[in-house]
Parts: C-alpha cells; sequence; structure tokens
C-alpha cells in the first residue's frame, strides 16, 4: 500500500481511467490518500487562444471539476475521501507537478496501445516515467 497516490485520468476517454482508478483505489485502500487529477491541455500558442472567449479556460476548468467530482463519486467508494484536481497545462509536466505538490509517492495512470506501435506506452506515460522523482504505475488500457 502507498500512503498517497495521484491518479491521471483524461475525461474524455474512458479507457484512461477503466482499468487505472479501481487499481489506484485498491492502492490506496487500508489508509493510503487518494489524489484523482484531470489536465486541460494549453492552447499551444497564444495565436491559437485567442480564437476562444476570454472565459473559456475557466469554464472549461469549472466543467471539468464538476466532471471529475461526478466520476469519482461514482467510481471511488466515498469512505477513501479522494480529493480531486483540475489543472491546466501541458499534460505530463502537471502530473509531475501535481504529484509534487500532493507529496505522492505514486503516479498510477492509463498508457494507450498504440496501433502500430503496441510495445511502447503513450507519450505522456513515457514522459512521466522519465521526468517524475516518484514511482509510475502504469496500466495498459
Amino acid at each position: 500500500m502507498s500512503k498517497t497516490i495521484l491518479l491521471a485520468v483524461d475525461l474524455n476517454h474512458e479507457s484512461s481511467w477503466r482499468k487505472a482508478l479501481p487499481e489506484a483505489v485498491a492502492l490506496a485502500s487500508g489508509g493510503g490518500s487518494l489524489h484523482v487529477l484531470t489536465v486541460i491541455p494549453s492552447f499551444g500558442t497564444s495565436l491559437v487562444g485567442s480564437f476562444f472567449p476570454s472565459d473559456f479556460a475557466d469554464k472549461a476548468e469549472a466543467e471539468a471539476r464538476s466532471a471529475l467530482a461526478d466520476l469519482v463519486a461514482q467510481q471511488v467508494p466515498e469512505e477513501l475521501g479522494a480529493q480531486i484536481r483540475v489543472a491546466h497545462g501541458t499534460i505530463y509536466k502537471k502530473i509531475i507537478e501535481e504529484a509534487d505538490k500532493v507529496g505522492a509517492e505514486l503516479i498510477v495512470m492509463a498508457a494507450a496501445r498504440s496501433e502500430m506501435q503496441d510495445y511502447l506506452i503513450g507519450p505522456n506515460a513515457a514522459r512521466v516515467v522519465r521526468h517524475a522523482s516518484q514511482s509510475v504505475y502504469v496500466v495498459r488500457e
């Protein structure tokens, strides 16, 4: 059992949490704490961002927070007291930042199985594995 676990999910892809979330819950059971994170990707360039309404980021964060709260309420036992976290920026960087911020000992995340590259983990999972100071538990989708 790990004491503090950060689970990273993509709310747009059930496959990012379908298998990883039960694994994280099992690992946190018996006294651990679970933080569930979703990251809203950054726009990239300011030129791209100029095409969105000025309040787009705030609305996107509010919607993500609501959807994440619903997911946690439906899928995580209430007694576990999971905390939800929403970040905005480069996905792998924000996962690592949030893991550091909550003092996570373990990061749990799913890795997509690419059709062309069945033996490689996804780009964000690979970057988290390479750069995080925590252990990373990668769950195949």
